[in-house]
């Protein structure tokens, strides 16, 4: 009688556990036991030995198994597939959060044989098709990546048609550079979405097609791969996040991803996350050609620089020592710019005759912390490197360019001790990796036929362990992750790093703007350089972390008291970009033109306060911008500061909601209001 019960109950929740993946409301833990259950074919997809994974999975003998988390609101579990024939053993670690309706994964494929297994390609981590009870159009929301453009991180609103499919990825090897950025949001018209993310720092690719009017495809994987994998080898794949998210309004997923990226995927240090600093990079004044800060700054100007900020009472959270610093570099000949001389990670004995000891040493004295710029991907010809460890560097035809091989794992484990020792002797606390070239040529040479695909997978994943042991032991260390500037911002990256300098643009306030109006749509955490005094200006580079990039003389007009209100305004203001976001300008053919406003809202529910920022450009003829916030209580009121004026006003939350007129008389100007919560 109890079986036939128990069969009973089964058949009535049946529907219900299909009506989870396919209804408007998708369940991310529901999705994880559904997809991974055994007997399923999980949603990820391989071509092995020419035939498709889908076709013979379900043969190999499977296993399930929950891992310990350390982490609260985290469940982890690993399944594992396993072919008897060949030894190939694939193994797919996910994660899902309990806290946020979110689930992500990776796979390791592991050859367990004495044999080299057959071909594996045209992997997708995710290959899968979600459906919904609501049939329309889907829109897929995604941006472009850095290319030291006006148009970094553009955000674009594709609308999409029935068996076309949008392809995108990266320009070259870094993983957002140029064409794409790895996170977007599928928007369906069922009033919710997926936000996906994809952890993978080389060369990524995301196919979505609609399918018909209630469904949509999702592939994504490594764009490379066609190997065989050694007896006893094994490689991982990129990682996969996804979001589900449910809301009128779309901006509401991508708030929800936001939080779940503070949550989850932002480095702690003693337990918080630590506030983003406002640095300070090194300037020097009035010096002639060729001389530059790289190829002429000196430990007695370094300590100049950070007294002079101490007597007119400026103070950074950061001093950042950049490019240059190393052996080689000198303005005397062409040969000694700092690109040249990457792979001579030794002090420079006549600019720096004490090593930069001296230099941290006066840093920490004037309470900040101290940051110096790498680059231990490149090694240029005849350099320390290439030539006492020639066999770890890749070379380019026709270029004195190569590349460090962090996929070998004695080169990762040299490097580590080498810069953990240099960190140590030179007072370091924050460091600072660059990567200005395009590592796919160099992993294409490294490649054979049978093999397209393993020095990429070898050199990320070497990557992601060089850094992760930096960060155990240096535990209170922030990597700046700059990559030519933000080419390499994705999920595995942020998870370990911040962007603090998330573009090579310079002094381009326009610019300023559209990047954090695009990138702010998934992450709380980057920083660009203030490279000019003003509030237009300096308000335009507003983010949680900045840079300042200004020169200080007469020629600008500015005060001691100005540039120390632009410094105390900003470390006020930068704690609330870890708020909610909203967009108040809507991003229309006009939105990098000098004829156009640009307004946004951060919003924290929590403390019941926020900022509006407002720019009206250079051409712009209308003075006044209506905008409607978000996030408010409508039933509350609110105190706005108008932080120029010092006008104060009071409005309910359902006013603001309604409409709200931002008036700018200045071409170009800024507007910055705060508001908070107020008792009736």
């Amino acid at each position: 009688m109890k079986k036939y019960i128990y069969i009973i109950i089964l058949i009535l929740l049946c529907p219900v556990l299909i009506y989870s993946q396919t209804a408007d409301n998708v369940v991310a833990g529901n999705w994880v036991k559904q997809k991974f259950a055994k007997g399923s074919v999980p949603p990820f997809s391989f071509v092995y030995g020419g035939k498709m994974s889908d076709s013979f999975i379900k043969t190999w003998d499977y296993k399930a198994e929950k891992l310990k988390s350390d982490e609260k609101n985290v469940e982890n579990s690993v399944f594992t597939y396993s072919d008897r024939q060949t030894g190939l053993v694939v193994k797919c670690f996910v994660t899902f959060f309990t806290d946020y309706n979110a689930a992500e994964y990776m796979l390791r494929f592991i050859n367990t044989s004495s044999l080299n297994t057959p071909i594996i390609e045209n992997t997708a981590v995710i290959n899968n098709v979600f459906s919904y009870n609501t049939g329309g159009k889907f829109i897929l929301h995604h941006s472009l990546g850095s290319n030291a453009a006006v148009n970094d991180f553009q955000p674009f609103d594709e609308t999409m048609s029935v068996g076309k499919n949008i392809y995108i990825s990266p320009n070259h090897g870094r993983s957002s550079d140029e064409a794409a950025l790895p996170f977007f949001n599928i928007e369906s018209p069922a009033q919710q979405g997926i936000i996906v993310a994809v952890g993978w720092s080389g060369k990524w690719y995301a196919d979505v097609v609609q399918k018909d009017d209630n469904s949509v495809s999702l592939k994504s994987g490594m764009e490379n791969m066609h190997l065989t994998l050694y007896p006893k080898e094994e490689i991982r794949t990129p990682k996969i996040c996804m979001l589900f998210w449910n809301s009128k309004d779309r901006i509401d997923g991508h708030n929800q991803f936001r939080r779940f990226i503070l949550a989850h995927h932002t480095r702690r240090v003693n337990g918080k996350i630590p506030v983003q600093p406002l640095s300070s990079a090194f300037e020097l004044e009035a010096i002639p050609y060729p001389c530059d800060v790289h190829t002429c700054i000196t430990e007695e100007s370094a300590i100049a620089h950070i007294k002079r900020y101490e007597l007119f009472k400026f103070k950074p959270d950061l001093y950042w020592m950049d490019a240059g610093w190393y052996s080689g570099c000198t303005w005397e000949n062409e040969d000694g710019q700092w690109g040249f001389n990457v792979g001579n990670w030794t002090v420079d004995k006549e600019r720096f005759p004490n090593g930069l000891k001296p230099v941290s040493d006066a840093a920490h004295a004037a309470g900040a912390k101290f940051m110096v710029w790498f680059e231990p991907e490149r090694v240029w010809a005849g350099t320390q490197i290439y030539k006492e460890h020639n066999e770890w560097v890749t070379p380019q035809p026709n270029s004195d360019n190569n590349l460090f091989n962090l996929g070998n794992k004695d080169a990762r484990l040299w490097i580590t001790d080498y810069y953990t020792d240099f960190f140590k002797k030179n007072g370091i606390d924050y460091y600072r990796q660059d990567f200005n070239t395009d590592p796919l040529p160099f992993w294409k040479r490294m490649d054979t036929p049978d093999r397209i695909g393993i020095a990429e997978a070898k050199h990320i994943e070497g990557l992601y362990a060089f850094w992760d042991s930096l960060l155990v032991r240096f535990p209170e260390m922030i990597i700046d992750n700059c990559a030519g500037g933000g080419r390499r911002i994705d999920l595995e990256t942020v998870s370990r790093s911040t962007p603090f300098w998330r573009t090579d643009l310079e002094q381009n306030p326009t610019g300023n703007q559209c990047h954090t109006y695009g990138l702010n749509l998934y992450l709380p955490l980057h920083g660009t350089g203030m490279s000019r005094a003003g509030n237009y200006y300096v308000r335009s580079a507003y983010g949680s972390t900045a840079v300042i990039n200004w020169s200080l003389n007469r020629s600008n007009n500015e005060t001691i008291q100005s540039y120390q209100k632009y410094l105390d305004d900003f470390k006020r203001f930068r704690e609330y970009y870890l708020g909610d976001y909203y967009p108040l300008s809507a991003p229309n053919k006009y939105f990098m033109g000098a004829n156009f406003w640009l307004a946004y809202q951060l919003n924290r529910p929590e403390k019941k306060d926020g900022i509006i920022l407002a720019f009206r450009r250079e051409k712009c003829l209308n003075e006044t911008l209506p905008v409607k916030l978000c996030g408010l209580n409508a039933d509350s009121n609110y105190e706005l500061v108008y932080e120029d004026e010092g006008i104060r006003i009071i409005k309910s939350g359902s006013e603001l909601m309604n409409g709200l007129e931002l008036k700018i008389s200045d071409l170009p100007g800024s507007l910055l209001i705060s508001y908070k919560m107020i008792n009736k």
